[in-house]
């Protein structure tokens, strides 16, 4: 025999003994108890994983749950909790993990805070979702002497490594109360299997590219087999693409002051659009949070009346009047100190200002204030169309800044070899600073002293209504000195001219205003129309077509979007030499309208200006600021003539 016929032999018995099969990430489910579920920490203890048989392409498997066959290391350091498998769809963490003494794997996992998170969430206490399931690969099977009863052979994963806990909706088989999943169709990998056969059982090696494998030991694969995926170019694409999520998290987190937000969302396997969510809620953390309260009690807080604050305000040497007094001044005093801020008169803390009602105790004076079951903030809300329709950030604590994305990345159509060109999405801030804006009301001396449900109304009605038209007034036409810059003052929102010298408003300038929004792609959800009653007279007599009867406003609607009127919306501008008699109309998504509101309200007495009518008069100081999230959102015509 020729040393070619040799050779040929001996590969040809080497290959009887070596598979290439496809190998990926597999598999189980089980179900957790309900019992588990800590609802206060969000955390649901489970178990993941068991020694119960599966039946896979290669034969029967079992998880060994010897200590030293399960690698726990990337499940312990902040393994990702996932719905049904997907790497984008997290919504937790596993907090803790181990092999039981019961021979099973048990986890403790941890829900985030994220709207899809909480979701999932409600459904796990709901007991909508029960199955939870785990991901991992083999790396070393033992193959057992005899087979299963089925005639399968048997084979005990003696190094095997848990990569995620999920939860699934739809398990494949309900052997062991929930079932296991089938294997994830599409990310197989090429793994090439080495047979080695001895005297009482045979074992199978699952080598990896990380393996030393040395070159004699790779043995060509059987013709039959399937050719193998290139693993190198998968994992560089795969380790790629989490230095750019690294990169993008710790970027977004430095330039916002937010590093260690960032390394938790690192270390948690978080993409990136997660992290922006929870930026903008860390950064618009005030609003939300109580920071800006002075620690009120409920009882407390439907305590305090703005008639007994004006009344002692306005006789500061009746001392009766300073008695009733005591605890609004008290409160306002903390409310100052939790703000930092100095006082010109007497403040009203910031969850007064929420209030539900303004019920005391019968005691302490409760039958004489009486109820109302709305609050100050609710009041200047109704009085004001800007915070009707806007997004209102209240209570906020020093100077806002939100995250708003400028641009991002770019898809391209590629050639055969060729590569997309790298690109990042780019930030910039919408920044809310507070600038003082004050109304205020005239009311007679006996007045102030009414204990009445209506006169405390009627008080907290007419300073709600003053600051409500300063309000509207600077969202809409603010100027940007010492006011907020409103939105007609904004640059780079869409513009309509009607002609050099203004034009009366026809359909084309209507349909003129949606397109220069839509074409920026910025319709939204909260789309409409603002303008004065001046515009909306004369909407009411144009037609869209001369003559079919069809006006361009209807039913309190324009092209089927809300049409809402406040004389805010300037009247008296000037276009060529229609000097002071143009009207603005403005079309747009108001939600991206943000008006920031600081602290409480801080009122005083002025008993000098109006004392030859024996009134006083009550002015209302209110730190507030108004920014626009996106300019392209809105489009005006501001020379529409009536």
């Amino acid at each position: 025999m020729t040393n070619n016929e040799d050779n040929n032999q001996e590969l040809e018995e080497r290959q009887l003994n070596t598979d290439t099969i496809q190998t990926g990430t597999f598999y189980r489910d089980l179900a957790f108890n309900r019992e588990e579920i800590d609802v206060e920490n969000r955390t649901v203890s489970l178990a993941f994983s068991s020694e119960n048989p599966v039946e896979r392409f290669f034969g029967e498997e079992i998880l060994s749950h010897d200590p030293s066959a399960v690698r726990m290391g990337r499940l312990k350091d902040g393994g990702a909790l996932l719905v049904d498998h997907d790497a984008r769809d997290i919504v937790g963490i596993v907090e803790s993990a181990d092999i039981g003494g019961d021979r099973r794997g048990r986890a403790t996992v941890r829900f985030g805070n994220s709207t899809r998170a909480t979701e999932v969430w409600q459904d796990v206490q709901d007991g909508i979702r029960r199955h939870v399931s785990v991901g991992y690969v083999i790396h070393e099977l033992q193959q057992d002497a005899k087979r299963n009863s089925d005639g399968l052979d048997s084979f005990r994963a003696v190094d095997w490594e848990p990569l995620e806990v999920s939860l699934v909706s739809i398990p494949a088989d309900n052997t062991v109360g929930v079932g296991r999943s089938l294997e994830q169709v599409g990310e197989d990998i090429s793994t090439k299997v080495l047979r080695t056969e001895s005297s009482s059982s045979s074992s199978i090696k699952i080598m990896s590219d990380n393996d030393n494998i040395k070159d004699e030991q790779i043995v060509a694969p059987v013709a039959s087999s399937p050719s193998p995926t290139d693993v190198r170019v998968l994992r560089e694409d795969v380790r790629r693409g989490e230095m750019e999520r690294i990169n993008s998290i710790e970027t977004l987190g430095s330039n916002h002051n937010n590093v260690e937000l960032a390394r938790e969302f690192i270390g948690s396997g978080k993409s990136v659009d997660d992290f922006k969510g929870a930026l903008l809620e860390r950064v618009a953390k005030p609003v939300a949070s109580k920071d800006a309260d002075a620690g009120l009690s409920d009882n407390e807080v439907k305590q305090f009346s703005f008639r007994k604050a004006i009344n002692a305000l306005a006789n500061p040497h009746d001392r009766r009047a300073q008695e009733e007094a005591a605890f609004e001044f008290e409160a306002s005093r903390a409310a100052a100190d939790k703000a930092g801020v100095e006082t010109r008169g007497l403040r009203v803390p910031n969850e007064v200002l929420k209030r539900d009602q303004l019920v005391g105790t019968a005691t302490a004076g409760g039958h004489l204030v009486g109820e109302d079951t709305t609050g100050f903030i609710d009041r200047l809300t109704a009085t004001s169309i800007a915070m009707q329709r806007g997004t209102t950030l209240g209570g906020l604590v020093g100077d806002v800044a939100i995250p708003r994305m400028t641009g991002g990345s770019t898809a391209y159509w590629l050639a055969e070899a060729g590569a997309p060109t790298e690109t990042a999405a780019t930030f910039d801030q919408v920044s809310l600073s507070p600038k003082t804006v004050a109304g205020w009301v005239d009311i007679s001396r006996k007045l102030s002293k009414q204990s009445s449900v209506d006169v405390e109304s009627m008080i907290r009605n007419d300073l709600a209504r003053s600051l409500g038209l300063a309000i509207d007034a600077a969202a809409i036409n603010g100027g940007g000195t010492n006011e907020p810059s409103g939105i007609l003052q904004t640059s780079g929102i869409g513009a309509v001219a009607g002609g050099a010298n203004g034009l009366a408003p026809s359909w084309a300038n209507i349909v003129d205003l949606e397109t220069a929004v839509s074409q920026d792609n910025a319709l939204g959800a909260d789309m409409g129309y603002w303008s004065n009653y001046k515009v909306a007279g004369k909407l009411k007599q144009v037609e869209k077509s001369s003559g079919n009867g069809d006006y361009i406003f209807n039913s309190g609607e324009v092209n089927g979007y809300s049409f809402e009127l406040s004389n805010q919306v300037p009247s008296t501008l000037t276009k060529g030499t229609s000097s002071g008699v143009c009207s603005a109309i403005i079309f747009g998504n108001f939600a991206d309208l943000i008006i920031g509101m600081w602290g409480g309200l801080d009122l005083t007495v002025d008993p000098y200006s109006e004392s030859t009518k024996g009134t006083i008069r009550v002015v209302a100081f209110q730190d507030m600021d108004v920014a626009i999230r996106h300019a392209e959102s809105f489009a005006a015509m501001q020379d529409a003539l009536t």
